[in-house]
């Protein structure tokens, strides 16, 4: 395995770590009482929308050349970061 499949499996991993925090979120979510359910269900959205866009960058960086793709992964990581901060705000509000 090359270092850019390696890179990538790690950005899966932690991809799928984060999914299962949404699902959760999501649930916590749908028992909150109407006027928090909204704020919630906002704030999901607003991470889901972070999350098609690291995908997007994920997908970039996989069709990316082997000389390329180094290029491409600090945009990425730039977009993970705003991904994961989101994703420890909405936690905490939701706890």
């Amino acid at each position: 395995m090359d270092k850019k499949e390696a890179y990538l499996e790690k950005l899966k991993a932690q991809l799928d770590r984060w999914n299962a925090e949404i699902d959760l979120l999501e649930a916590k979510a749908n028992l909150a009482e109407a006027d928090l359910k909204l704020k919630y269900q906002e704030e999901i959205k607003e991470i889901k929308e972070k999350r098609q866009e690291l995908e997007g960058k994920i997908n970039e960086l996989k069709n990316a050349s082997e000389g390329a793709w180094e290029d491409l992964k600090t945009g990425l990581e730039t977009a993970w970061n705003a991904f994961d901060e989101a994703i420890k705000s909405a936690t905490s509000k939701f706890e």
